[in-house]
């Protein structure tokens, strides 16, 4: 059997990415502006695309700065009890479900590298066997939804640990096996509710939401949370995401 992984085809419909994006554009300037972010449209032309852009990006650094500022490396978010569950738990993605993609589970391996002491890929089995933490935590979508799931897998801060990541490094990244890809900052890398998960209700993580592993963090909005993870890299170049280099708050805190 063949070491290569299958490359996945996805398609993502134009009219649902333009839809997408409008979203998030909106909601950025409904909500998403603090009060120094602000002041920088003084004297800014509405019409000028390109000026206005220019704001939003640098509104945007603005609000990762200040949240990153507020942002407790200790502080929990709110679980829930089991019978708190969302039933059933809703897909979301940046495809159609009907566009999962497949992965082949045998030869998968999670790739490591950029600033770790060891490089090697890790197996699903070897992921395991890793000290394990479960959660019934709160997903909110930055669409305006939310639901409460039960996940359980590998904190992150102990992977990181056991590779020999260079925890001052600013940025943690990830690749996934459905071309997707994006990076959170190394403090909620360690955060002790960010984890990656393997399990979702107490089963093996299922297809829609994510196998054989994404990232699960309470802390931040859904679109931080990777599915179908098959690298991750620690760095202090900014790695960007799928949907902040098309205008979402990197940061994304909640």
């Amino acid at each position: 059997m063949s070491n290569e992984k299958k490359r996945p085809k996805i398609i993502l419909e134009p009219d649902q990415r333009k839809k997408l994006v409008n979203i998030e554009r909106r909601l950025l300037i409904k909500s998403g502006l603090t009060l120094g972010a602000v002041s920088m449209l003084t004297g800014c032309n509405m019409q000028d695309g390109d000026e206005v852009d220019k704001v939003l990006w640098a509104m945007s650094r603005w609000n990762d700065r200040v949240q990153n500022w507020l942002f407790s490396g200790q502080k929990l978010a709110q679980t829930y009890s089991a019978d708190q569950i969302t039933k059933p738990f809703r897909f979301n993605a940046f495809y159609p479900e009907y566009n999962v993609p497949e992965i082949d589970i045998p030869n998968y391996r999670l790739e490591v590298s950029g600033k770790v002491e060891k490089k090697a890929s890790w197996t699903l089995e070897q992921l395991k066997q890793l000290p394990q933490s479960s959660q019934i935590t709160r997903l909110i979508c930055i669409e305006g939804w939310s639901a409460i799931g039960q996940w359980s897998g590998v904190p992150l801060k102990t992977f990181l640990q056991h590779v020999g990541a260079d925890l001052n490094c600013k940025y943690v990244g990830f690749k996934c096996d459905d071309r997707y890809y994006s990076s959170i900052d190394m403090a909620t890398a360690l955060h002790p509710q960010t984890i990656l998960a393997l399990d979702f209700g107490g089963e093996p993580l299922p297809p829609d939401f994510g196998y054989p592993l994404r990232l699960r963090m309470p802390t931040k909005l859904g679109f931080k949370n990777a599915k179908h993870i098959g690298g991750i890299f620690v760095t202090d170049t900014y790695p960007g995401g799928y949907w902040e280099d098309q205008g979402y708050n990197w940061y994304s805190g909640i």
